[in-house]
């Protein structure tokens, strides 16, 4: 695949405050690409520089294999949809969507066919005499699409543009967005703090965090090979837990020995263990290599959320069985739902679910959400 852009040792600070701690990225051709992260992780300011609003104090933005630090927006071939729509709402749809080429001086047939193929692209055949301002969100947002896709550029960026949909259709426009990306073959940089958004869209994620790329991999490879302890708790929930590598297959963790699919560590090494909450089968407390006490139970529709206690540690179990509150359970763990890590920064601070709630959940995407 082609390199479109490379981003190259970018270093970008605010008022002192570094945002941008020496990054490098290399986007492809035809890549649905999503930087993914908490609210300040820097994920916003690198799509600004890749679209010519913010310029990096060190380091290089290449397109196409030439520098572009001093190209202003407008002559970048990258289009940018925010998450405020930035609709005409004097302009009809039809309007709205050939703005770009009435700029141009496009002839008026070329407009028109254009336009239709735009809106069909993003299902608006027969808006195009509707005012913007009778629209609803969604439908907004695919005008707004259509109106970036129009000039053909190479890359279009996406600013949390689902952020102000309600859940249902913010669902439908992540599929409706991967099938206009494949339709187009244009390459998609998408920002978002959403880690399902990211996980169902992207053929390649770039999770952040404190100005720094923390990992880039497929969808699949984030979820089941994190690379640190931020990683695995922010894509997903992950109990986390300190561990020694006995020997290459064999961990240590929790009070129990362990065979695991890991290998490559130093003998008795201080390692990380990940085990995903779906990954652990409830069985007998006779049974179990681990045994716990369930201190609460919440029933999510497709699975029940299980805290279990197991030597102080808070365990998250999600499960179809139903066990309940104080009943004394065993756990089984198989050893390709072990995943062993590094130690990093982050050891040690996440993980353990002694605090956890769904309201703090929420309450926590709300406000990265009021913050971007």
């Amino acid at each position: 695949m082609r390199k479109i852009i490379e981003l190259k040792n970018i270093t970008k600070a605010y008022d002192g405050q570094v945002v941008l701690d020496n990054i490098n990225l290399d986007i492809y051709d035809n890549e649905f690409l999503t930087l993914l992260g908490p609210s300040g992780c820097g994920k916003t300011t690198t799509l600004r520089l890749i679209g010519g609003f913010e310029s990096a104090d060190a380091g290089d933005v290449i397109f196409l294999g030439e520098n572009i630090n001093d190209v202003p927006p407008y002559k970048r071939n990258v289009n940018t949809v925010f998450q405020r729509y930035a609709l005409f709402p004097h302009l009809n749809v039809f309007e709205n969507v050939a703005f770009p080429l009435r700029e141009k001086k496009v002839p008026r047939d070329e407009i028109e066919q254009k336009v239709q193929d735009m809106l069909a692209l993003v299902a608006l055949t027969g808006f195009e005499n509707r005012s913007v301002t009778s629209l609803s969100g969604g439908q907004q947002q695919r005008v707004a699409i259509a109106r970036a896709l129009i000039s053909r550029p190479k890359v279009l960026l996406l600013d949390e543009p689902l952020a102000a949909l309600d859940l249902k259709l913010r669902k439908d426009m992540q599929a409706e967005l991967k099938k206009i990306q494949k339709a187009t073959g244009i390459t998609f940089v998408f920002v978002t703090h959403d880690q399902e958004e990211a996980l169902s869209m992207s053929d390649t994620v770039v999770v952040m965090s404190e100005g720094r790329i923390q990992q880039i991999g497929t969808p699949v490879d984030i979820y089941n090979e994190p690379e640190n302890a931020f990683v695995a708790d922010f894509i997903g929930e992950s109990n986390i837990l300190d561990g020694v590598m006995l020997s290459d297959y064999r961990v240590a963790f929790s009070g129990h020995v362990f065979d695991c699919v890991d290998s490559g560590f130093s003998k008795r090494e201080a390692v990380d263990v990940v085990v995903r909450p779906e990954d652990v089968d409830i069985v007998a407390e006779d049974k179990g290599m681990l045994k716990g006490v369930v201190t609460s139970v919440t029933f999510l529709g497709v699975h029940y959320e299980i805290i279990v206690d197991i030597n102080g540690f808070k365990w998250m179990i999600q499960t179809t069985d139903f066990v309940d509150v104080d009943e004394h359970i065993g756990l089984y763990i198989e050893p390709d739902a072990i995943h062993i890590m590094k130690k990093s920064e982050y050891s040690g601070l996440y993980g353990d679910y002694s605090s956890f709630s769904n309201e703090l959940d929420e309450l926590s995407d709300a406000e990265s959400e009021s913050e971007e």
